[in-house]
């Protein structure tokens, strides 16, 4: 588990279908119909290697989602050919990479260190254990949680928060749209972007690039 496999599939070519985000590579292929979706999704289950490989397909009437892996610390080498493999699939179905709706939901449990729960967290979801710290939806429908720990005296404020990670080239957008809505900046990070943002009772959010928008290390 370490940063080189996801830094090494982002310094790849022939993945431009692809965004890392927390969960790991992650393409969006948008189609016509319902019909559209269940065959494209029958195709890409043939790819060589991707039965039991932990893969998680998800349909709906206008888009397949594919995820190679539920974690991003789980990208390894082999999930290049497999990423190359599903784009040259979905090309031949007619279907096009949309970037833009590709998205990761975490919500981030924050603890002391003591009082992390997180045997709590995953029984009350009904959630599987994908690491020490988190937690992910078996149906692979829901939000994945991971707990956050706080140093032991911290005040804790804001013991839940939300992160979204989005395509590096979309997070700008997804930021201006939240302003728009009424949220405020309450810090900022440059490399790669980020942003906590708050609503107006000042519950808070993440917007992030990560690990996409970390390409320039992968080079």
């Amino acid at each position: 588990m370490s940063e080189q496999g996801w830094l090494a599939f982002l310094a790849a070519d022939g993945v431009e279908d692809w965004v890392v985000l927390h969960g790991g590579a992650t393409a969006v292929y948008a189609v016509d119909s319902l019909g559209a979706a269940a065959r494209l999704a029958a195709a890409v289950a043939e790819v060589p290697g991707l039965e039991g490989s932990g893969a998680l397909l998800t349909l709906s009437r206008g888009q397949v989602t594919v995820r190679l892996t539920r974690g991003v610390f789980r990208v390894e080498q082999a999930h290049v050919e497999l990423a190359r493999a599903v784009s040259q699939v979905a090309r031949a179905e007619g279907a096009s990479a949309d970037r833009g709706r590709a998205q990761e939901v975490g919500l981030a449990v924050a603890a002391r260190p003591d009082e992390v729960d997180v045997g709590f967290w995953r029984a009350v979801l009904g959630y599987s254990a994908l690491a020490d710290d988190n937690g992910v939806d078996p149906l692979g429908h829901g939000s994945t949680f991971w707990m956050q720990e706080l140093d032991a005296d911290r005040p804790l404020r804001h013991a839940m928060h939300v992160d979204v990670s989005v395509a590096r080239e979309h997070a700008e957008e997804r930021l201006a749209a939240a302003l728009a809505a009424g949220g405020r900046i309450v810090f900022e990070f440059d490399d790669p972007p980020a942003w906590v943002l708050a609503d107006r009772a000042g519950n808070r959010v993440c917007i992030t690039a990560w690990p996409d928008g970390a390409r320039s290390r992968g080079g």
